[in-house]
């Protein structure tokens, strides 16, 4: 069954500004598209839902606008937009040739700054885009030295600094396929990756700051250069200033001064649409990460659309969001380039102990237009009292923030502290696509708590438990047409049998991502959590975001993780973890407080059983909160069958979670006194 969600909000928290929606990039497009375009129902170019509703009924028409408009420079033309509607397999713009490393390098301005590099320590540097454009050069013509041809593979064991940036589209502009991770990622890890594709090249530095400390990477670099058997080269980059010793390897080293210094002219090849451009990785919480492969053409046209049309990015501005390079918004970041806008590349923790607020301070400093993080840096500079406004950011128009639900209460701190003027766009995602399937736009008002708006060309709906589409109730996240950035396959799965699996086993020809969600009727989404950790208390489904929203707004818990496990004898018991802020116990008073928050902001029923401190909560590399793993441990299941400690952010605390379930079947198996459904109050 489906659990109506009553709007608490029923008043948009912030409407644009009238005269500074009509000028947006995306009101623009919508005039066009009316005018060039034939696109039915737009009577106001502001008229955001018009926009949408067109942009799914006329898939074929939304997208080849999106392709005239941003005037896409094509070698060869296509012979249709959408050859083939199907999931999965949609055929997309076939006959086409392009570039997306033509693209990213053809809007930049030659003498402004095309990517600002910072870190936390304040420091930064600048590289125009004529700059970029010469080192790109250089570095293709260093990777086509070293053997790099269409079609191999190019991977990067690097921080999120200029380097990867360079390497990445130097890659992609001779056909190449890229892959990147962070460097906290242990050399196993990477090579879980890695070594599925059969690289030739490896770019890796010498190492990455985080909270003060540099962490010296050399060794992990050449173990993992060992682990990869097909490697001709590993390309070596001095960044964090330590030396790399010399002599005694198995493979070519090329220091990353010799390929990216020479004097080359940038010749660019054309490839099909549906090249392959990245490889991506899943968390690889749960087995060996799968690749993720994503094509030229489709992420081209997705992230001008996201970039261009929703962040009305341009030339002039400039963003900065936090990530790493393993994340896929570092795919996104990149893409910024395609607008003609700055990027700004970031070394360091977002909250150094030092100084955590030097990313607003950066911010200031550089006139970010577009400031993107996640839900828990915003909670956490609330908690730490951080002041944003004592920075002039005034160039902000846009805080962007995705990796989790947003809870209600970060809005109005956005507005305090921040700016009043301040857009506070939350989107919702995923890897899979490398894009968003909901979030804002210049023409569309928030609502505390809500995503504004389904991404244009997004066909999305919730579903129930029949597949039925629903509205104001919750059901699955399901995208019912096919989107340009779907992946072209997985890697390494030659009959498409995981691809499906994934995506398309629970209902045939229709995507299912994984997230619970409200449609609601004032046109907005609401995200509730992932699915497969659902919490089901009498048969009634309850989304884990609107418990951690309600409790991590209290200044005592840091951090609060629910799961639902159903339990050998029949129980089902539902435990609240949390993270306590400096100074604080846990003690009756605070349970108190907490379940009556959760009673009050929640319901009743999202009360849990028991509310257990723990040191930490374990996350994915990208910071995501390991609820499905996290609920198979406190069910009994070996760790070992769970989870791959190396993709996990403190693999420490699996032991606790892996003990504590452990004791608690023990038990459970033994206590016959409970009914299926029935918890116990603490």
């Amino acid at each position: 069954m489906t659990t109506p969600y009553p709007a608490p909000y029923p008043e948009p928290f912030f409407i644009p500004d009238p005269k500074s929606a009509a000028r947006s990039r995306i009101a623009d497009f919508a005039r066009w598209a009316a005018r060039h375009r034939g696109a039915e129902g737009i009577q106001e170019p502001t008229d955001y839902p018009a926009l949408y509703r067109w942009s799914v009924t006329d898939l074929e028409g939304f997208w080849a606008a999106v392709w005239e408009y941003f005037d896409i420079d094509a070698t060869t033309g296509y012979e249709r937009v959408l050859a083939e509607e199907t999931m999965p397999g949609a055929r997309w713009f076939p006959g086409a040739t392009l570039n997306y490393a033509h693209h990213a390098l053809r809007n930049l301005q030659p003498d402004a700054p095309a990517i600002t590099a910072l870190d936390e320590t304040g420091a930064g540097y600048e590289i125009t885009g004529r700059e970029l454009r010469d080192r790109v050069a250089s570095v293709a013509a260093g990777l086509r030295d070293l053997g790099v041809g269409q079609g191999d593979r190019v991977v990067g064991y690097l921080p999120n600094t200029p380097h990867a940036v360079i390497a990445f589209l130097a890659t992609a502009s001779l056909g190449a396929v890229w892959s990147v991770c962070g460097q906290d990622y242990a050399p196993k890890a990477a090579a879980d990756r890695f070594a599925q594709l059969e690289p030739t090249v490896l770019i890796t530095a010498d190492g990455y700051l985080f909270n003060g400390t540099t962490h010296d990477r050399r060794t992990a670099s050449l173990e993992l250069a060992a682990a990869l058997p097909t490697l001709k080269a590993t390309v070596l980059v001095d960044h964090a200033g330590l030396a790399w010793p010399e002599g005694g390897d198995s493979v070519l080293t090329v220091p990353w001064e010799a390929v990216a210094t020479r004097v080359e002219y940038l010749t660019i090849a054309p490839v099909p649409f549906d090249h392959p451009l990245w490889v991506v990785f899943s968390s690889g919480t749960t087995g060996v990460p799968k690749g993720i492969v994503h094509g030229h053409g489709g992420v081209l046209l997705e992230h001008l659309k996201t970039l261009g049309l929703h962040t009305d990015l341009g030339t002039g501005d400039r963003l900065l969001w936090y990530t790493t390079t393993h994340w896929m918004m570092w795919n996104l970041v990149v893409s910024t380039l395609l607008t003609g806008a700055t990027t700004c590349t970031y070394d360091g923790s977002p909250a150094p102990q030092a100084r955590p607020d030097v990313l607003w301070e950066l911010a200031a400093r550089h006139k970010v237009t577009v400031f993107g993080t996640s839900p828990q840096y915003l909670l956490t500079m609330a908690k730490l009292g951080i002041e944003p406004s004592a920075h002039d950011l005034s160039a902000i128009r846009v805080v962007g923030c995705t990796g989790s639900a947003l809870p209600a209460s970060a809005y109005p701190w956005v507005r305090d502290h921040v700016g009043a003027g301040v857009q506070l766009a939350s989107t919702s995602g995923g890897t899979d696509i490398v894009s968003g399937f909901a979030g804002g736009a210049s023409t569309t008002p928030v609502w505390a708590g809500e995503l504004s708006a389904p991404s244009l060309g997004v066909a999305l709906a919730a579903y129930d438990a029949t597949g039925t589409p629903v509205l104001d109730q919750v059901g699955e996240l399901v995208v019912t047409r096919p989107m340009p950035s779907m992946p072209l396959y997985f890697w390494n799965d030659p009959d498409g049998s995981r691809y499906r699996d994934a995506y398309f086993g629970a209902y045939p020809g229709v995507w299912r991502h994984g997230d619970w969600i409200t449609l609601t009727s004032h046109g907005s989404v609401i995200v509730h959590g992932r699915s497969d950790a659902t919490l089901n208390r009498n048969g009634v489904r309850l989304g884990s975001a609107d418990i951690h929203d309600v409790v991590e707004r209290l200044p005592e818990i840091s951090e609060a993780l629910v799961i639902g496990a159903e339990e050998p004898g029949g129980g089902y018991w539902m435990p609240l973890f949390v993270v306590l802020a400096d100074g604080v116990c846990l003690d009756d008073s605070l349970r108190v407080r907490i379940r009556d928050a959760i009673r009050t902001g929640a319901s009743p029923r999202h009360v849990p059983d028991e509310i257990l401190a723990v040191r930490a909560l374990p996350h994915t590399k990208t910071g995501k909160k390991l609820e499905v793993p996290v609920k198979r441990l406190l069910q009994g299941a070996p760790a070992e069958q769970v989870l791959n400690p190396e993709a996990v952010d403190d693999p420490d605390l699996i032991a606790y979670f892996a003990r504590l379930g452990a004791e608690r079947n023990k038990r459970s198996a033994h206590d016959t006194w409970r009914r299926p459904g029935d918890h116990r109050p603490t």
